[in-house]
């Protein structure tokens, strides 16, 4: 007894501010409308900010913060997502599949339109994801389905119990993340503490717990994949890389840079190792798409794709000013050719940054993953918020921190809801990449300098 007093009275501060972070979760999962921009704002900061004294206090506590991380999780369990309006198209695709049909061949408008319900609560589902969702055939891949069947075979008439089903699901992949996180750290002689600059970010806990959005899933894969490979264990890697890829195709963006990490000087075979590697995690991501395959298939999927890249528009800062310099020179909205360049421009850095770092160990290889995937979303045309998450979780393996800066700012994104047109406020956007690219610009490229200078002095 006086054992627990003492430990509570040394973590006073520190269960305080759990109380408080608990209470402003709980009114940000149930009493809180995207709209309402003040009160999404101000839990936001208040929640960054205890967030932030929270690690700082109990670095040394890693018990305390894994239960606080489930804590936090466990507030949302039964609420329904309030800043997204995919979990709907989600519940969507695992009935259907449910039923016997290959999502990837039908758009819900093919059936609302002719008066075709094949699913239940079909009607409500159909009004919720809105009819831009509604219009376009489905991006997510197999994995990302699998889950939606899981919560179609879990609770077929009712939306909140697919929600806390798929919830359950996020949740079990961030602790799965923060389990093999921790191990990579250790093996890397990196705090273990490290870690909760993600699992106990707010960020994470509101967009992937909070929202539902499965970026949770595929980082658990990319992450145990990693520690895989910093094993050893090249085979088992490289089928866990593929259920990621099958979850969301994100890590393809990854694939040539782990061309150094197997071609070493001092390894043998390791150019047959580097096929093997790609042979097996390909073969195993076209197993995992083979019961939806066609051409139909083939051509749908391409045709979403594609839309991220010529059609659709959110919170992007390059693309932006390319845009708008479109506009000046051309009198209209050139996206269908900025687009074009987009994914040549990716892959050429991509390339870029494969042969002129070392990436042979795993903080190379992470730090190189954190910039490829940096620059893409730098140019994207569309950067929802959620997409920073992999950011992050890369980030705590280097020593930069704008990730972490931009799980912050990244609130700003949806203050494009305040309006009935959900119209971007383009000053808005500017503050939160003025923001980002003023950190990165120091870490990646002024601080460098800085040292490199210091260093050459001292000599």
């Amino acid at each position: 007894m006086q054992d627990s007093l003492k430990y509570l009275k040394r973590h006073k501060f520190a269960f305080i501010m759990a109380f408080a972070s608990v209470i402003l979760y709980y009114n940000f999962a149930y009493h809180l409308v995207r709209t309402d921009y003040t009160k999404l704002i101000v839990y936001y900061i208040a929640l960054f900010v205890l967030f932030y004294k929270l690690i700082h206090s109990c670095s040394n506590n890693t018990k305390l913060l894994t239960v606080l991380a489930f804590l936090f999780r466990a507030v949302f369990i039964v609420s329904l997502p309030n800043l997204s309006q995919d979990f709907y198209r989600f519940i969507w695709d695992g009935r259907l599949i449910l039923e016997g049909y290959n999502p990837y061949l039908f758009n819900v408008e093919s059936f609302i339109k002719n008066g075709n319900y094949p699913i239940a609560q079909a009607k409500e589902l159909y009004i919720g994801m809105g009819e831009l969702n509604a219009g376009h055939y489905t991006n997510y891949p197999p994995l990302n389905q699998l889950c939606f069947l899981i919560a179609a075979l879990v609770s077929k008439t009712h939306i909140l119990g697919s929600v806390i089903t798929m919830r359950l699901l996020i949740i079990a992949a961030d602790f799965g993340t923060l389990y093999f996180g921790q191990k990579l750290l250790k093996l890397n002689n990196l705090p273990i503490s490290h870690i909760f600059w993600y699992a106990l970010n707010p960020f994470i806990i509101i967009e992937l717990t909070g929202n539902l959005h499965f970026e949770g899933v595929m980082i658990f894969f990319l992450i145990w994949s990693l520690y895989l490979l910093h094993r050893q264990k090249w085979i088992m890697a490289a089928i866990i890389l593929a259920l990621s890829v099958a979850t969301k195709l994100l890590p393809l963006l990854f694939m040539p840079l782990f061309i150094k990490w197997f071609i070493r000087k001092d390894t043998n075979h390791g150019i047959f190792k580097l096929i093997g590697f790609y042979s097996i995690t390909g073969i195993a991501t076209l197993l995992l798409f083979l019961p939806f395959l066609s051409t139909e298939f083939v051509n749908n999927y391409t045709e979403t794709i594609g839309l991220w890249f010529q059609d659709f528009e959110f919170n992007a800062s390059i693309y932006y000013i390319a845009r708008a310099i479109g506009y000046t020179v051309r009198g209209y909205n050139e996206i269908a050719i900025i687009g074009k360049f987009i994914p040549l421009l990716v892959i050429l850095f991509v390339l870029g940054i494969t042969f002129y770092k070392r990436n042979t160990t795993t903080i190379q290889l992470t730090t190189s993953m954190l910039l490829a995937l940096s620059f893409y979303y730098f140019t994207a045309t569309t950067v929802h918020p959620w997409y920073i998450a992999t950011l992050l979780i890369l980030s705590i393996f280097t020593n930069y921190k704008f990730p972490l800066v931009w799980s912050f700012v990244i609130i700003l994104s949806y203050l494009a809801y305040t309006n009935t047109n959900n119209s971007e406020n383009l000053w808005v956007v500017t503050l939160e990449y003025v923001i980002v690219y003023a950190v990165f610009i120091w870490e990646v490229i002024l601080n460098k300098k800085v040292c490199y200078f210091n260093k050459q002095q001292t000599q």
